[in-house]
C-alpha cells in the first residue's frame, strides 16, 4: 500500500500555517537591505552601522533560535513562534518611530527583531511541519515550508520598492507590523505532535534535551554540519545586505537590486522543492557539497565577467535556485542522523552556526566596503568559504546513530 504524503487533516493545517509563518517572516527579514539608503538619509545610519546591525540581527537569530527550538520541542512550536511574532512586532515598531540614532537603530533592528526571528523563522517552523512528516516525506514537506519563504523573497522586495517610492519607508514598514500580526495569528495553528519513533534507532525513553546536545556534538558529522552551514549564512546575508550597494557602486540601475532579490526568491522555490525531492532520493551530504561548489562557480562569474543589467539578472536566478536549497538536505540530515524529538533543538543549533557566518557576512560586507571602497574581498572570501563548505560536508556519515539504554 502507498503511503500517504499527508497522515491527517492536522498535517495539513500545521503546513499550510508553516507556509505563511516562514513566508512573511523570512520575507520581510529579505528585505531590510532596500531601506539603507532611507536609514543613511533620515537616520543618519552609514552602511558599517548599517551592516553590524543586520549583523546583530543574525547573531541574535541564532542565539536564540536554539531557546526557542527548546520551547517548541518541550510545549509546542505555536507556542514558541506566537511569542517571537509579539517581540518582531515591538522591534518593528521601534523601527518606525525611532530617533536618529545608531545605539537605537541597533537596539530595534539587531536585538529585538533578531530575537524574533529565532522562533519565527526557518528553524522553528521547518521543525513543527517535519514531525508530521515520514522520513520519506519529511525533506519534501520541509523544502514545500522553506519553499514557502520564496514567495515572501518575490512579493515583498517588489512591494518595499515601490511602497518606499510611492508612500514613503515609513508606511512600508507600518505595512509590515500589519503582515507580521497576520503570520502570528498563522502561527497559532502549529500544533505541537507528541514524539513518537519511527526510526530503527534503539531511543531511551528518558533522553532530555541536554543528552541530546552531547549526543550530537560528540558525533563528527554534525560538527561538520554546523561548520558547512555556518558558509551558507555568511554567503546569503551578504547578499540580501549589501547587493543593493554593491550595484550601486557597479552603475547599474537602482531597479536592479530589487530584481535580483525577487529573482532570487521566485527561482528559490524551484530550489527548494527540487532540492526537497532529490534528497529523498540520493545522499543529502553529496547534494551539499555539489550545491556549495556551484555556488562558488556562479560567485566567481558574477564578480569576474563584465558588469551589466543582465549578468546582474542571471546572478539572482543562478543564486536564487542554490539560496535555501541547503535546509532540506541539512535538516535531513539531523533527523535522519538523531530522529526527530529534539529535531528544533539541534537544528536550532545548527542554525545557530549560521547566523554566526550571517553576522559576519553583514558587518564585514559594510566594513570592507567603508574602508576600502569596494565590496570585493567580502565577495573573495565567501568564494573561499564556498569551497571549504563543498569539502567540508564529504565525510559525514548520514547512518542513524544507534543507541542502547
Amino acid at each position: 500500500m502507498q503511503e500517504k504524503f499527508f497522515e491527517n487533516k492536522k498535517a495539513i493545517i500545521v503546513m499550510i500555517a508553516g507556509c505563511f509563518v516562514v513566508l512573511f517572516s523570512m520575507g520581510i527579514r529579505q528585505s531590510w537591505g532596500l531601506f539603507y539608503l532611507f536609514f543613511e538619509n533620515d537616520l543618519g545610519i552609514n552602511r558599517t552601522q548599517f551592516g553590524f546591525a543586520i549583523g546583530v540581527q543574525m547573531l541574535l537569530w541564532g542565539l536564540t533560535a536554539p531557546f526557542f527550538g527548546i520551547i517548541a520541542d518541550k510545549y509546542g512550536s505555536n507556542k514558541a513562534a506566537f511569542i517571537a511574532f509579539l517581540i518582531y512586532i515591538v522591534g518593528t515598531y521601534i523601527v518606525l518611530v525611532q530617533p536618529a540614532s545608531s545605539s537605537i537603530f541597533t537596539l530595534s533592528m539587531g536585538l529585538i527583531i533578531g530575537t524574533a526571528l529565532g522562533g519565527t523563522a526557518v528553524s522553528v517552523p521547518v521543525a513543527a511541519v517535519g514531525k508530521y512528516f515520514s522520513d520519506k516525506n519529511r525533506t519534501i514537506s520541509t523544502g514545500i515550508v522553506t519553499g514557502s519563504a520564496s514567495i515572501g523573497f518575490f512579493v515583498l522586495p517588489i512591494f518595499t520598492k515601490y511602497s518606499n517610492e510611492f508612500y514613503g519607508w515609513h508606511h512600508t514598514v507600518l505595512y509590515y507590523i500589519y503582515f507580521l500580526v497576520f503570520a502570528a495569528i498563522c502561527s497559532l495553528f502549529l500544533f505541537k505532535k507528541e514524539y513518537v519513533d519511527t526510526t530503527n534507532n534503539v531511543f531511551t525513553r528518558d533522553q532530555t534535551a541536554s543528552k541530546a546536545l552531547s549526543e550530537a556534538f560528540k558525533h563528527k558529522g554534525y560538527v561538520l554540519l554546523v561548520a558547512g552551514f555556518f558558509v551558507c549564512g555568511f554567503q546569503i546575508t551578504l547578499i540580501a545586505t549589501h547587493i543593493p550597494g554593491y550595484i550601486q557602486q557597479k552603475g547599474l540601475p537602482d531597479w536592479t537590486a530589487a530584481a535580483i532579490l525577487a529573482l532570487i526568491g521566485l527561482f528559490n522555490i524551484f530550489g527548494t522543492l527540487g532540492m526537497g525531492y532529490l534528497a529523498s532520493k540520493y545522499s543529502k551530504k553529496i547534494l551539499l557539497s555539489i550545491l556549495y561548489f556551484s555556488r562558488a562557480v556562479i560567485l566567481v562569474l558574477f564578480l569576474f565577467l563584465p558588469s551589466s543589467i543582465y549578468t546582474a539578472l542571471g546572478f539572482g536566478i543562478l543564486f536564487g535556485i542554490l539560496w535555501l536549497a541547503t535546509i532540506p538536505p541539512t535538516n535531513g540530515i539531523v533527523a535522519q542522523i538523531f530522529g526527530t524529538k529534539y529535531l528544533a533543538t539541534l537544528f536550532g543549533i545548527v542554525f545557530f552556526s549560521h547566523q554566526i557566518g550571517s553576522f559576519l557576512g553583514a558587518y564585514l560586507g559594510g566594513y570592507f566596503y567603508d574602508n576600502f571602497g569596494s565590496y570585493d574581498y567580502a565577495w573573495y572570501l565567501s568564494i573561499l568559504l564556498s569551497i571549504f563548505a563543498g569539502f567540508v560536508h564529504l565525510p559525514i556519515d548520514e547512518k542513524p546513530i544507534v543507541r542502547t539504554a
